[in-house]
């Protein structure tokens, strides 16, 4: 078989197109892995446990890496590993910090406040009007130095830490920090301000 000038030519070209397709995609990989392994991951809501907040089958974006180099926040919406089962992932909303005290009465969450050895009422706006939390059981709860409080902003219909307690900081795996899907609810998320607390 003869091969003319002109096929080799086109063969050659061929297969530098194909090397590039390969080097743009070598490229691609190494840029979005370590984004999607280390810095964001993708989060499917299953449930109601979020709403009004979030709904089932809404698709999340979560950032993993603020939490390496900052504290978590009051208020801010947090995925992590259930600690009765950490093959599982819940999604709630982060109310008490390390080192703090609260407690559940009368439908209202409060926060101990040292600095006038009083309790605060924590205004949670992005609650429905008529939501209230209920305790499963009475009393206060001090957290720990890695401890956080976290509750669904679905009050009655959440298992968070009313049922399993307070979570430890070695579950948290990121913060939502948007909302993809579906596109007419997109939308970037941040930590809320309580104008009556002082964090």
């Amino acid at each position: 078989m003869i091969f003319t000038h002109d096929f080799r030519a086109r063969w050659r070209l061929r297969w530098l197109s194909f090397l590039e397709v390969i080097k743009i995609g070598l490229i691609a990989a190494a840029i979005v892995l370590p984004i999607r392994l280390f810095i964001v991951c993708p989060f499917y809501v299953k449930g109601a446990s979020m709403e009004p907040t979030f709904h089932d089958k809404e698709y999340l974006l979560i950032d993993e890496i603020s939490y390496r180099f900052q504290a978590p926040r009051r208020g801010e919406v947090v995925v992590f590993r259930y600690p009765q089962d950490p093959r599982e992932y819940f999604i709630k909303r982060l109310i008490g910090l390390p080192g703090e005290t609260l407690k559940i009465e009368n439908g209202q969450l409060y926060l101990f406040d040292k600095s006038n050895n009083s309790w605060t009422e924590i205004n949670e706006d992005y609650l429905g009007s008529t939501s209230q939390t209920f305790a499963f059981d009475s009393g206060q709860v001090t957290l720990g130095p890695d401890e956080f409080f976290v509750l669904g902003d679905n009050r009655e219909h959440s298992r968070d830490s009313r049922f399993f307690g307070p979570l430890n900081r070695r579950y948290l795996t990121g913060r939502v920090m948007f909302r993809g899907l579906p596109i007419n609810r997109a939308k970037f998320f941040k930590a809320p301000i309580y104008s009556n607390l002082i964090d």
